[in-house]
């Protein structure tokens, strides 16, 4: 968790409620908020790691989200909506997508595919993408082969992958360790088959001539990522530390990057984000008080708020409601 936005782990309800009607065969072990029996202490910064199997049609989808740690998702068989980062993609048997924490993804268009479908999410003690990757101390590669698959990851954006049967074996092995399990009794297989899938990744990605870009791992990236999630969580408290702090980075390296990026100092972006989301409020709800206007894009008082939007647009709020429904009117 950064302080200031608070990563929600994705809870994956739609996957609870559609194994519970039975539209799905599903298994898991978790810790956190992820779905499942949970995990024990033998594989600590081990996540989430299961699989789920649908074989009708679904009514169901799991919105975007980012996980705590990185995700590896594999496509056993049928078919599957997949989007990344914007980027959608119809997942074919044998792809393999690899999930970093800062990247927003989402399962279904708006529901998900026909399908047997695995996942694998490692904590890596990071959140953004100039962070140091720490991975668990039960993770075997040698420092060389660790480090070179650290730098693979970090240093290139590219998510999907076409797999070879070694990973395919990896998964369904995890699949009858996960079913097998009571209690930890599987903590130290799936141990081994993660160290496996670690090591079969790192030949299948040096197979595939990534060209790295270290440029990817900047703390401009993370302040990039940070501002994104701003513009929905404008109705928060901030201060410049608690942005600089949810970034990752430094208050004086936080406020050079936003100004780099922005034009803008921190508090002043936030600032004329907070006034466009005002503007799309007033145009949108014609009922809300000013008050509640200014409280739900996070301004302290209707007072402040009245006095910088004046500041900004030349007229008051409530005068800018009346033009947004006269326009209205004259549209109609």
């Amino acid at each position: 968790m950064a302080e200031g936005i608070v990563y929600h782990a994705d809870t994956c309800l739609p996957l609870i409620d559609a194994f519970r009607r039975k539209k799905i065969d599903f298994n898991g072990l978790s810790r956190h908020s992820y779905p499942g029996n949970r995990l024990d202490e033998n594989t600590l910064g081990l996540n989430s790691v299961g699989y789920w199997d649908a074989n009708e049609p679904q009514d169901w989808g799991l919105d975007w989200h980012r996980n705590e740690g990185i995700e590896f998702h594999f496509l056993e068989s049928g078919s599957m909506p997949y989007a990344q980062e914007g980027k959608e993609v119809l997942l074919k048997p044998n792809h393999l997508t690899i999930t970093r924490p800062w990247e927003a993804h989402k399962v279904g268009n708006p529901n998900i595919g026909m399908g047997k479908f695995y996942w694998v999410i490692i904590d890596l003690g990071v959140r953004r993408p100039h962070q140091d990757w720490v991975w668990p101390d039960w993770i075997a590669l040698t420092e060389h082969d660790l480090k070179r698959l650290t730098n693979i990851l970090r240093y290139n954006e590219k998510s999907i992958l076409k797999t070879n049967q070694s990973i395919k074996d990896c998964f369904c092995k995890l699949n009858k360790a996960i079913n097998a399990d009571e209690n930890g009794s599987s903590a130290s297989k799936i141990r081994v088959l993660i160290n496996q899938l670690l090591l079969a990744l790192l030949d299948l990605l040096d197979a595939d001539d990534i060209v790295l870009n270290e440029a990817l791992t900047d703390s401009s990236r993370s302040v990039g990522y940070f501002l994104k999630e701003l513009e929905k969580n404008l109705s928060e408290q901030w201060t410049i530390e608690l942005m600089a702090q949810s970034a990752g980075v430094g208050l004086t390296r936080f406020t050079y990057h936003c100004k780099q990026i922005t034009n803008l100092t921190p508090m002043r972006y936030l600032t004329m984000k907070r006034l466009e989301l005002s503007k799309k409020i007033f145009q949108e709800h014609k009922n809300l008080t000013i008050a509640e206007v200014a409280y739900m894009c996070g301004f302290t008082s209707s007072q402040y708020f009245a006095t910088v939007f004046k500041k900004h647009e030349k007229c008051s709020p409530n005068t800018y409601r009346l033009r947004c429904e006269e326009l209205e009117l004259q549209n109609t």
